[in-house]
């Protein structure tokens, strides 16, 4: 199995389960978050790119794994997420550089899937 596959089984998952404990602030969360990323003023790959960035500086290869799978299937290059890990190396330092290599990795696979 991919880490592709792995990582969105899990994900989807778990998320199934947070979900069915019907516990309404969790929902909202998760219904707030799911709204933030919709076009608007910003399209969608725009605030996808940006919550990457987010997520690297942000240390969570979680967050960066689904930020990455999101931003490949609304059509970003390769070019474009490594401007993102540019900028998450600037503003994050040398810290972010191992979640660069594992991000790098899971583009690859990424790329590899089609």
């Amino acid at each position: 199995m991919s880490i592709v596959q792995e990582f969105n089984d899990y994900r989807s998952k778990m998320n199934d389960k947070i979900l069915s404990a019907d516990n309404k602030v969790l929902k909202r969360f998760f219904n707030l978050d799911t709204n933030a990323y919709q076009d608007g003023a910003l399209s969608a790959k725009t605030k996808e790119l940006l919550g990457l960035v987010a997520s690297m500086v942000l240390r969570c290869d979680d967050c960066i794994r689904y930020h990455l799978g999101t931003c490949y299937e609304l059509g970003a290059t390769k070019d474009e997420v490594f401007e993102v890990f540019a900028i998450a190396n600037l503003v994050g330092g040398s810290i972010c550089i191992p979640h660069t290599r594992r991000a790098v990795e899971y583009w690859e696979a990424l790329e590899a899937e089609q």
